[in-house]
């Protein structure tokens, strides 16, 4: 049977997939093609990772030094979305235990991690329950929308904080790839929005193995 860590609904009718759903590829037109896109071994033509200095959901201050040595499966998104980060966040947890069914001591080696791009409303204490629903190794990150803002322009990442309603309530667009780095940083490939986890654990373990 799947095994599966459930996600609450953090915020119930925010708004329709509709107001999101566009927004969720947002950096295709950075691969190569959409063949490579489709295989999830996208391989973009502009550098992807770099250094960064976050906090983690115990509020410690983090760069990428204190994951060095460790393969780092890597997701940008905010706890208060309705749909598309849940999903794919479901999909990192998922593919983390079928590696970790297929290759235990390759599963070591990898970190899932979450990086907020909504640092006004993502605190580090909000974080780590927010992540453990997903894996219990999965890493919550965020920091200073300025630390924030510098990461996601060293991977890429495109987001845009859309205007508050009446409640003070409010979408983040953002992009919606799933990175897998190396144990140096160095970027190895991606997937798309709603790969399926069985194909990420595979093309992990191959990457780890091979």
């Amino acid at each position: 049977m799947k095994r599966a860590f459930s996600a609450p609904v953090l915020i119930g009718a925010l708004a329709t997939l509709a107001a999101i759903g566009l927004v969720a590829i947002v950096v295709v037109q950075q691969l190569r093609s959409n063949d490579a896109q489709n295989a999830g071994l996208a391989m973009p033509d502009v550098k992807i990772g770099g250094p960064f200095s976050l906090i983690d959901s115990d509020g410690k201050a983090v760069t990428e030094a204190d994951f060095k040595g460790k393969y780092r499966l890597m997701y940008f998104g905010y706890s208060f979305c309705p749909d598309v980060c849940p999903t794919d966040l479901q999909i990192v947890g998922n593919a983390m235990l079928d590696l970790e069914d297929m290759d235990p001591d390759g599963a070591s080696k990898v970190v899932p991690m979450f990086i907020s791009v909504d640092p006004k409303r993502d605190k580090p204490d909000m974080l780590k329950d927010f992540v453990a629903n997903f894996h219990p190794r999965m890493v919550g990150l965020t920091g200073s929308e300025k630390q924030v803002a510098e990461v996601a322009k060293a991977f890429r990442v495109y987001y845009k904080l859309n205007e508050p309603d009446e409640d003070g309530n409010y979408l983040v667009d953002h992009s919606a790839f799933i990175y897998f780095m190396g144990p140096d940083g160095e970027y190895l490939t991606m997937f798309k929005h709603g790969e399926a986890s069985k194909k990420v654990a595979d093309t992990i373990e191959n990457l780890i193995s091979g």
